[in-house]
Protein backbone atom coordinates (compact mmCIF):
# COMPACT_ATOMS: atom_id res chain seq x y z
CA UNK A 1 0.00 0.00 0.00
CA UNK A 2 1.17 3.01 -0.71
CA UNK A 3 1.05 6.96 1.17
CA UNK A 4 -1.96 7.66 -0.86
CA UNK A 5 -3.69 4.85 -1.00
CA UNK A 6 -6.52 4.37 2.48
CA UNK A 7 -6.76 1.23 3.83
CA UNK A 8 -10.29 -0.86 2.50
CA UNK A 9 -13.14 -0.25 4.13
CA UNK A 10 -14.25 -2.57 7.24
CA UNK A 11 -17.64 -2.12 8.68
CA UNK A 12 -17.88 -2.06 12.31
CA UNK A 13 -19.24 -0.35 15.50
CA UNK A 14 -17.46 3.19 15.09
CA UNK A 15 -16.37 2.86 19.02
CA UNK A 16 -14.72 0.04 20.47
CA UNK A 17 -15.56 1.52 23.61
CA UNK A 18 -17.79 -1.25 25.97
CA UNK A 19 -18.97 1.58 27.74
CA UNK A 20 -21.13 2.41 25.41
CA UNK A 21 -22.84 -0.91 24.23
CA UNK A 22 -25.99 -2.41 26.52
CA UNK A 23 -24.21 -5.64 29.36
CA UNK A 24 -24.84 -8.74 28.00
CA UNK A 25 -26.17 -9.34 31.68
CA UNK A 26 -29.22 -6.87 30.68
CA UNK A 27 -29.81 -8.36 27.34
CA UNK A 28 -30.16 -11.67 29.45
CA UNK A 29 -32.64 -10.23 31.99
CA UNK A 30 -34.54 -8.51 29.19
CA UNK A 31 -35.23 -11.93 27.41
CA UNK A 32 -35.87 -13.84 30.69
CA UNK A 33 -38.40 -11.58 31.46
CA UNK A 34 -40.47 -11.84 28.31
CA UNK A 35 -40.06 -15.44 28.61
CA UNK A 36 -40.89 -15.31 32.04
CA UNK A 37 -44.25 -13.24 31.16
CA UNK A 38 -45.06 -16.00 28.52
CA UNK A 39 -44.49 -19.15 31.19
CA UNK A 40 -46.92 -17.17 33.62
CA UNK A 41 -49.38 -16.23 31.11
CA UNK A 42 -49.51 -19.93 29.45
CA UNK A 43 -49.52 -21.55 33.16
CA UNK A 44 -52.96 -19.53 33.77
CA UNK A 45 -54.13 -19.94 30.72
CA UNK A 46 -53.88 -24.05 30.22
CA UNK A 47 -54.51 -24.52 33.97
CA UNK A 48 -57.95 -23.20 33.30
CA UNK A 49 -57.22 -20.08 36.03
CA UNK A 50 -59.77 -17.70 36.81
CA UNK A 51 -59.74 -14.44 35.57
CA UNK A 52 -59.59 -11.87 38.18
CA UNK A 53 -59.52 -8.21 36.17
CA UNK A 54 -63.39 -8.88 35.29
CA UNK A 55 -65.80 -5.97 36.41
CA UNK A 56 -67.96 -7.36 39.23
CA UNK A 57 -71.50 -8.33 37.89
CA UNK A 58 -74.00 -5.50 38.69
CA UNK A 59 -78.07 -5.03 37.69
CA UNK A 60 -78.73 -3.03 34.77
CA UNK A 61 -80.16 0.46 35.82
CA UNK A 62 -80.19 2.59 32.83
CA UNK A 63 -79.66 1.79 29.03
CA UNK A 64 -79.30 3.86 26.11
CA UNK A 65 -79.12 3.08 21.97
CA UNK A 66 -76.81 5.72 20.61
CA UNK A 67 -75.51 5.18 17.04
CA UNK A 68 -71.42 7.20 16.60
CA UNK A 69 -70.65 8.23 13.43
CA UNK A 70 -66.91 9.08 12.35
CA UNK A 71 -65.94 12.20 9.78
CA UNK A 72 -62.31 11.81 10.28
CA UNK A 73 -60.09 10.97 13.17
CA UNK A 74 -61.17 13.25 15.46
CA UNK A 75 -64.71 14.22 14.47
CA UNK A 76 -67.72 12.09 15.43
CA UNK A 77 -71.89 12.56 15.49
CA UNK A 78 -73.59 11.28 17.73
CA UNK A 79 -77.15 10.32 17.06
CA UNK A 80 -80.26 8.58 19.44
CA UNK A 81 -81.64 5.53 18.45
CA UNK A 82 -84.45 7.39 16.15
CA UNK A 83 -81.74 9.10 14.32
CA UNK A 84 -82.05 12.43 16.35
CA UNK A 85 -79.01 14.88 16.64
CA UNK A 86 -77.53 14.31 20.04
CA UNK A 87 -74.26 16.43 19.59
CA UNK A 88 -71.94 16.75 16.80
CA UNK A 89 -68.80 17.24 17.90
CA UNK A 90 -65.29 18.36 15.48
CA UNK A 91 -63.16 17.45 17.81
CA UNK A 92 -65.08 13.97 19.89
CA UNK A 93 -61.94 13.64 22.46
CA UNK A 94 -62.64 10.00 23.94
CA UNK A 95 -65.88 9.96 22.60
CA UNK A 96 -63.72 9.74 19.09
CA UNK A 97 -61.64 7.18 20.69
CA UNK A 98 -64.44 4.89 21.21
CA UNK A 99 -66.19 5.30 17.86
CA UNK A 100 -62.63 4.29 16.23
CA UNK A 101 -62.51 1.15 17.98
CA UNK A 102 -65.72 0.40 17.43
CA UNK A 103 -65.30 0.80 13.42
CA UNK A 104 -62.19 -0.59 13.97
CA UNK A 105 -64.09 -4.14 15.05
CA UNK A 106 -67.32 -3.96 13.44
CA UNK A 107 -65.05 -3.17 10.02
CA UNK A 108 -63.47 -6.75 11.23
CA UNK A 109 -66.72 -8.75 11.10
CA UNK A 110 -67.89 -6.53 8.24
CA UNK A 111 -70.47 -5.05 9.57
CA UNK A 112 -72.19 -1.38 9.24
CA UNK A 113 -69.92 1.25 11.82
CA UNK A 114 -72.89 2.93 12.07
CA UNK A 115 -75.37 0.78 13.89
CA UNK A 116 -76.41 1.18 16.82
CA UNK A 117 -74.13 0.68 20.05
CA UNK A 118 -75.62 0.18 23.55
CA UNK A 119 -74.28 2.27 26.75
CA UNK A 120 -75.23 0.38 29.63
CA UNK A 121 -75.37 1.86 33.53
CA UNK A 122 -74.89 -0.74 36.45
CA UNK A 123 -75.75 -0.16 39.65
CA UNK A 124 -72.63 -0.22 41.05
CA UNK A 125 -72.02 2.95 39.30
CA UNK A 126 -70.25 1.82 36.14
CA UNK A 127 -70.67 2.67 32.80
CA UNK A 128 -70.07 0.29 29.49
CA UNK A 129 -70.52 0.77 25.92
CA UNK A 130 -71.34 -2.72 24.46
CA UNK A 131 -71.64 -4.15 21.04
CA UNK A 132 -74.59 -6.29 20.48
CA UNK A 133 -73.45 -7.00 17.31
CA UNK A 134 -69.39 -8.08 18.01
CA UNK A 135 -67.78 -8.79 21.13
CA UNK A 136 -66.71 -5.01 21.71
CA UNK A 137 -67.11 -3.79 25.16
CA UNK A 138 -65.22 -0.83 26.81
CA UNK A 139 -65.77 -0.35 30.31
CA UNK A 140 -65.75 3.52 30.53
CA UNK A 141 -65.65 4.16 33.95
CA UNK A 142 -61.97 2.58 34.19
CA UNK A 143 -60.60 5.79 32.03
CA UNK A 144 -61.31 8.28 34.37
CA UNK A 145 -64.31 10.54 35.70
CA UNK A 146 -63.67 12.74 33.12
CA UNK A 147 -63.76 10.27 29.86
CA UNK A 148 -66.99 8.48 31.68
CA UNK A 149 -68.13 12.30 32.05
CA UNK A 150 -67.79 13.08 28.48
CA UNK A 151 -70.59 10.05 27.62
CA UNK A 152 -72.87 11.20 30.67
CA UNK A 153 -73.08 14.89 29.30
CA UNK A 154 -74.50 13.10 25.73
CA UNK A 155 -76.68 10.96 27.70
CA UNK A 156 -78.32 13.32 30.24
CA UNK A 157 -79.25 15.18 27.16
CA UNK A 158 -81.65 12.29 25.51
Amino acid sequence: MTATQEPPFKPGFKRRDQNDMIPPALVRAMFGLAAASLILVAYASLTGRERVAIPTPAPIVQEWTIRLVGHDAQAVTVLDAEGALLADMPHGGFVTVIQNGLETMRRRHGIDPTLPLRIVQFENGRLAAIDPLTDFRVELTVFGSDNQAAFERLLMTD
